[in-house]
């Protein structure tokens, strides 16, 4: 073998590596990725909703000792607690050696995915056939939700107090749900419209039934079969919508993809790829240096509104509430925190590869995506983060020999996106972005690949160990 010439040295030295990790790793982290995965599928089949990944979080957190934390107690290193946000959000902590006023390690992620939320009213008959009236949630092309099964999820809160849950489509014996398109043949004026309008927002109107209930007289007697089936099997009347949170989401599993089986297909994704990694690191560590801490957040994808988004002072109760257990300043232990805003960045498809700047892009199987700002155009609405503080991730990414990548939101003057880094840097947290490549992002299936899927674990639980 000739040895390297002196510029092949110079580059090896001085050029950014950027390369396949899936090419590049071992058979046993690509075993240990597959394996990995399996767990992260089934995670996605039973947290469709951010109420059930929350329920679905908390039980595999107690299973490993967690326990719900409690104001006035005192907890000692090692020890596990969760904070449970109305059900909608959670905050996963292991107490650490140091106290909690010298700085928290944060990991911060969103369970909550486009979808379409019914409306206050939905229920109504048109034709002899009933239909519910939905809300698109969050960013979406809503000609993708048209002709493809759907499932409904969510919950019934009666004026007593009672909550019923709600799950109707995903088992196999289950019925499905339906948003109905119009056919080819008769779709010439459809035809003319932009594909952003090709479904309005009115038109996603969900097929639920078209059996009348057995009377010759009246009017709307297939909606009224259908209150009779919900009021028989949840006790529920047309009113007890106005108190629901019901959800239309695509009634498909989470599967492997290709004749390789090294991607992974689900709807969801984003965030939960980076919220699973986020949850089972935290679960993984035992007597972190720093207290460790892993949240999983609601309402991301409409701006973090709301008391259980991050917007809200969930995050600053939390960490304060941990300080004063023992005695602490919550000021103090905000601003010495440091956080990785756990959210999913866009994989560049060999199809569309004119929406991105190629060498500021990220790609499948290269490993987590640090993302240094996001924001849309001018960077508006991202807290870009320091370059001391990627400087100290890219150092700690490397030494733990995790597999990573740089990337933006596609070109400049394209559009871009935004996560929750900004809502943490404003409480003066030093954060950066890290998370997953996604392709299809915020369709009703989405594509990740399973080796960048399992070093988001391995970054999340390095930053947070």
């Amino acid at each position: 073998m000739s040895e390297k010439t002196q510029v092949e040295l110079l580059k090896e030295q001085l050029f950014k590596k950027n390369e396949n990790g899936r090419q590049k790793a071992s058979e046993e982290v690509l075993n240990k990725a597959d394996e990995y995965c399996e767990g992260y599928k089934a995670f996605l089949d039973s947290a469709k909703t951010e109420r059930e990944a929350v329920k679905t979080a908390v039980a595999m957190a107690e299973k490993a000792g967690f326990t719900e934390f409690e104001l006035g107690k005192k907890y000692n290193a090692g020890d596990k607690v969760y904070i449970n946000n109305r059900g909608k959000a959670v905050a996963f902590a292991v107490i650490g050696k140091e106290a909690v006023e010298k700085g928290v390690n944060i990991t911060a992620a969103h369970i909550d995915s486009p979808r379409l939320d019914l409306k206050p009213n939905p229920l109504y008959e048109e034709l002899e056939l009933a239909l519910f009236k939905t809300h698109y949630y969050g960013g979406i092309k809503k000609y993708q939700w048209t002709a493809i099964p759907l499932a409904l999820h969510g919950v019934f809160a009666l004026k007593d107090g009672t909550i019923k849950e709600v799950s109707v489509g995903e088992r196999d014996d289950e019925p499905k749900f339906v948003i109905n398109d119009l056919l080819p043949h008769l779709a010439q004026e459809q035809s003319k419209r932009t594909l952003n309008e090709g479904i309005k927002g009115e038109e996603l109107n969900v097929l639920v039934g078209s059996h009348p209930f057995k009377s010759d007289k009246g009017s709307e007697l297939v909606k009224l079969n259908i209150l009779k089936l919900l009021n028989e099997k949840y006790g529920i009347t047309e009113e007890d919508f106005l108190s629901a949170e019901l959800e239309m989401v695509p009634a498909v599993k989470a599967t492997d993809l290709g004749f390789d089986r090294s991607l992974i297909g689900a709807y969801g994704q984003d965030d939960r790829v980076c919220a699973y990694p986020a949850l089972t690191a935290i679960i993984d560590i035992d007597i972190p240096q720093k207290t460790a801490l892993a949240v999983l957040a609601d309402k991301e994808e409409i701006g973090s509104m709301g008391n259980t988004g991050l917007e809200s002072d969930f995050l600053r109760y939390v960490i304060g509430d941990l300080a004063k257990m023992q005695g602490g300043d919550p000021t103090v232990a905000i601003r010495n925190s440091k956080c990785l805003s756990a959210d999913v960045n866009a994989g560049t498809d060999p199809t569309f590869q004119e929406v991105m700047e190629r060498r500021n892009a990220s790609f499948l199987n290269y490993g987590v995506v640090v993302t240094k700002y996001t924001g849309a155009r001018g960077k508006s609405g991202t807290s870009d983060a320091s370059a001391e503080f990627v400087a100290s991730v890219r150092n700690m990414l490397d030494t733990a020999e995790i597999v990573w990548q740089s990337g933006e939101l596609g070109r400049v003057d394209l559009g871009g996106g935004g996560t929750v880094a900004q809502y943490i840097a404003n409480m003066g947290v030093d954060v950066v972005d890290l998370g997953v490549p996604v392709l299809s992002m915020h369709a009703p299936f989405e594509t990740t690949a399973k080796f960048d899927v399992y070093m988001c674990y391995k970054a999340m639980y390095e930053f947070m160990r």
